[in-house]
């Protein structure tokens, strides 16, 4: 019950203070656009920096309240109650009561999930819990499910979404077995501490221990995600067509002589120069280049675009998909677009499965880095992460594909 409050405060108290700061970041986005000129300059702030950083920003308060929450179980004695009486349970999927906490604070953001995990004295259960938190869906990863699941289950979507948490927790509890058995072979350290008395926390410790916290996860990662966005931005932002399709040309001889539906025709024909603009680009000749991997999930080479941007953050997927199909806030051209591309329903689903399992955001394997202190388990759970999401989506896909057909 206490588990679920705090969810409930963290992201709904939490959500409102971050339309606010959204509301402000598109404010200081239209206000650098005014002073400054079109230009490479322009862009890099606007869709790069203050995109890039405004998406860490934007969660600021709910990370905040959710480190309150904790500070406060945490100085209360509660905290130690409850990885003590979840013990039992973890240690039957290998695990030490307090990784408990680390994944249920995962579901919200796996970043602060991951930090969570130093609470444990285990190195060895440290680093299992790290490595399987990315399998937690975030918060971040409900935008994707959301607009897939509202074009292609309008009727079952929250059935959908509630199928993707519980697959992620299964794939955490399955790699969580499969690293002790073969890689952490030693035992987890019994539970034994001396539970603290109940007390009421001072407004200062609450205060201090919060701080501590917020300015880590600023600290470590405001400077992965800056350095990520720019570098995703540079590859889609260069190199520049020298001339634009025979399509776009005749949209903008129409446009010279259209008296009517004007403001709609420029959207059209902005939507498709950004369209071929990023299909120009060098993350654009990436994702064709990586077609071929991705043909047998039945995805297409936009589709694995924007599942490359989507490791800056997962967010990211829902806008590089509207994009790259011309659609702007369309859904029901943006689903035309797409079943005229080859997603169905199935493939559909085969896509928000990758998108649950695969790459973690960059913030999420900077935290594995700080937290493991190690390249070679980060570098595991990006490829470890990347495999796993291909065999059981391809399994998935196969599978019910031959199902729908018999």
């Amino acid at each position: 019950m206490i588990m679920w409050a705090t969810f409930q405060l963290t992201f709904k108290i939490g959500g409102f203070f971050s339309d606010y700061i959204e509301k402000l970041i598109i404010y200081l986005s239209k206000i650098t656009q005014l002073f400054l000129s079109d230009g490479i300059l322009k862009d890099l702030m606007v869709d790069g920096i203050i995109s890039g950083v405004g998406g860490v920003l934007v969660f600021l308060p709910q990370l905040t309240i959710l480190f309150l929450i904790i500070a406060f179980l945490e100085d209360s004695g509660y905290m130690a109650r409850i990885a003590f009486l979840m013990d039992k349970i973890m240690h039957l999927l290998k695990l030490h009561g307090k990784s408990f906490i680390s994944l249920f604070i995962g579901i919200g953001c796996n970043v602060p999930g991951i930090m969570a995990a130093r609470t444990l004295e285990n190195e060895e259960d440290r680093i299992v819990t790290a490595l399987i938190n990315p399998f937690m869906s975030c918060s971040a990863r409900l935008p994707v499910y959301i607009l897939i699941t509202s074009m292609f289950f309008p009727k079952n979507g929250g059935m959908i979404i509630f199928i993707l948490y519980i697959t992620g927790i299964l794939v955490a509890i399955m790699s969580a077995r499969l690293l002790k058995t073969f890689f952490f072979k030693g035992e987890s350290i019994p539970f034994v501490m001396e539970l603290p008395p109940y007390r009421f926390p001072t407004v200062r410790s609450l205060i201090l221990h919060t701080w501590e916290r917020v300015s880590q996860f600023l600290k470590k990662m405001g400077g992965v995600i800056l350095i990520g966005s720019v570098i995703i931005w540079t590859l889609s932002y260069f190199p520049k067509p020298s001339e634009y399709p025979e399509v776009i040309k005749i949209m903008e001889e129409k446009l010279a002589t259209e008296k009517e539906n004007t403001d709609l025709l420029k959207t059209e024909i902005e939507s498709a120069k950004k369209s071929f603009e990023l299909e120009y680009s060098f993350i654009g000749r990436i994702g064709k280049f990586l077609a071929p991997l991705f043909r047998p999930l039945g995805f297409s080479w936009k589709e694995g675009v924007a599942l490359l941007t989507g490791v800056v953050a997962k967010e990211v997927v829902v806008s590089t998909i509207s994009v790259l199909y011309g659609t702007g806030d369309e859904p029901n051209l943006l689903k035309k677009k797409m079943g005229e591309n080859g997603i169905n329903p199935l493939i559909a689903f085969g896509f928000i499965l990758f998108v649950l399992i695969y790459i973690p955001c960059i913030a999420t394997i900077g935290a594995i880095y700080k937290e493991t202190n190690s390249i070679k388990w980060t570098l595991f759970s990006v490829f470890y992460g990347i495999t796993l999401a291909y065999i059981l989506t391809f399994i998935v896909v196969k599978t019910l594909g031959l199902i729908i057909i018999i």
